[in-house]
């Protein structure tokens, strides 16, 4: 019997330093699967050759400047699988766009131009770009890293490229404590080892990328944290009926855990209960409904629920907090400094947040936890917020919903930084 991965759609994203082919090699993929119409392509052909990062740069700026600014989704499937591809910028101004896609992915196809490498030195230094987004990737507990050396067809000894920045990966990796699923030599130009195998090339016969893809598992619900639930909607009904007794049904997405007719649950922050008298699909059919999953639940009787309240498991709440010890990956343009006071999103409940301390900054070269008063722009660090309200979270190793944050600038309403409760 085939694993239920294998009918499920696997969303992975593209990144590394800017001009390592990440669009390219998702241009490869899509013609290489017959996902391109024919007209699409001929409107992608330049001086009579085909750009293939024509594909997903769709932005004019894009095309004009030859980089990825915003994240671009493609969708294309084999006889196995059906895939969703995030196409990440990999310039640090749009390291933003970059998290953002990376918080709900599956898998990460993190890329390394080998032609911008010393690659002719066992003891060759990465990229700080390739660096920053195998450590983001990791950070976000995204479950499969898959590194791919691209451009190979484009150094002299491709086999020597290979096996020291293979090393390198490695190296790095272990040091960073980033689990690496595969390592695989690419030609995203000429296509080779990206949809099919190329047998022996560079010292490497496993499978080719695409083979690896179709065999990696989607992101698990978390089914076995309590459960919970942020209300998105309230919908009140004005006549009543019998699938919801008259009563306001509370839309939203099953966060953790799991829900069913008879549970008890705790409306945070009002600290109300109620028995769950029905649970509904989207058609409004009767329904229990798991992690993961879009439902209605109607209560037993009518309590104070609005959008952005949690509606929890009653005997496994987290308890509430004010202050919370965090990791963030910061992406605004001015740096994060004591003091300062944004807007955090958690699920869809807005809090003020006040920056009590940076405590440290991390060091992407040398991995070090370095002392710091501020972080920069696109930099990673150890802050301490205090809430003016507090919010029922899990440590993010725990749960990567009730365990991430955002922090939004008050003024310009940009997203400023990716936050994971520690």
């Amino acid at each position: 019997m085939k694993n239920l991965e294998q009918f499920s759609a696997l969303k992975f994203i593209t990144c590394g330093s800017v001009d390592d082919g990440k669009s390219t090699l998702i241009g490869r993929l899509l013609v290489d699967t017959k996902a391109v119409l024919q007209d699409h392509l001929a409107g992608v052909q330049r001086a009579g050759e085909t750009d293939l990062a024509l594909l997903t740069d769709g932005l004019s700026a894009e095309r004009e400047q030859g980089i990825t600014i915003d994240v671009a989704y493609r969708y294309f499937n084999t006889e196995h699988r059906k895939f969703i591809i995030g196409d990440a910028p990999g310039h640090e101004q749009y390291t933003r766009n970059m998290v953002t896609a990376a918080s709900s992915a599956d898998a990460a196809v993190v890329l390394v131009d080998a032609t911008k490498l010393d690659w002719r030195n066992a003891a060759l230094e990465l990229l700080p770009q390739t660096r920053r987004h195998a450590l983001l990737v990791n950070l976000l507990r995204v479950p499969s890293v898959v590194f791919a050396i691209n451009k190979l067809d484009a150094v002299e000894d491709a086999t020597l490229a290979y096996q020291h920045i293979a090393g390198a990966l490695k190296k790095f990796a272990q040091a960073a404590g980033i689990p690496i699923t595969a390592l695989v030599p690419v030609s995203a130009l000429k296509g080779w080892n990206v949809v099919d195998a190329q047998a022996d090339w560079c010292g490497y016969n496993g499978p080719s990328l695409l083979s690896i893809l179709e065999g990696l598992p989607v992101t698990p619900a978390e089914t076995e944290v309590a459960f919970s639930f942020p209300v998105q909607w309230v919908e009140k009904f004005h006549d009543s009926n019998v699938t919801t007794q008259g009563r306001r049904v509370f839309w939203g997405r099953v966060a953790t855990g799991s829900v069913a007719p008879g549970d008890t649950v705790k409306v945070f922050p009002s600290g109300q209960t109620a028995v769950v008298s029905q649970v509904l699909s989207a058609t409004r059919e009767p329904q229990n409904k798991a992690a993961g999953h879009s439902a209605g639940i109607v209560l037993d009787r009518e309590v104070d629920v609005s959008r952005g309240d949690w509606l929890l498991s009653v005997e496994h709440t987290p308890e509430a907090q004010r202050q919370l010890n965090t990791t963030i990956a910061w992406m605004d343009d001015e740096p994060l400094v004591a003091g300062r006071v944004y807007w955090t999103l958690h699920g869809h409940r807005w809090v003020k947040a006040k920056v009590q301390r940076v405590v440290n900054r991390l060091n992407v070269n040398t991995l070090a936890e370095e002392e710091a008063t501020e972080l920069p722009p696109n930099s990673m660090g150890h802050v301490t917020l205090a809430l003016q309200e507090p919010l029922v979270t899990l440590p993010f190793a725990k749960s990567r919903i009730l365990g991430a944050l955002i922090l939004v600038d008050t003024a310009s309403h940009k997203t400023s930084g990716a936050v994971l409760v520690s």
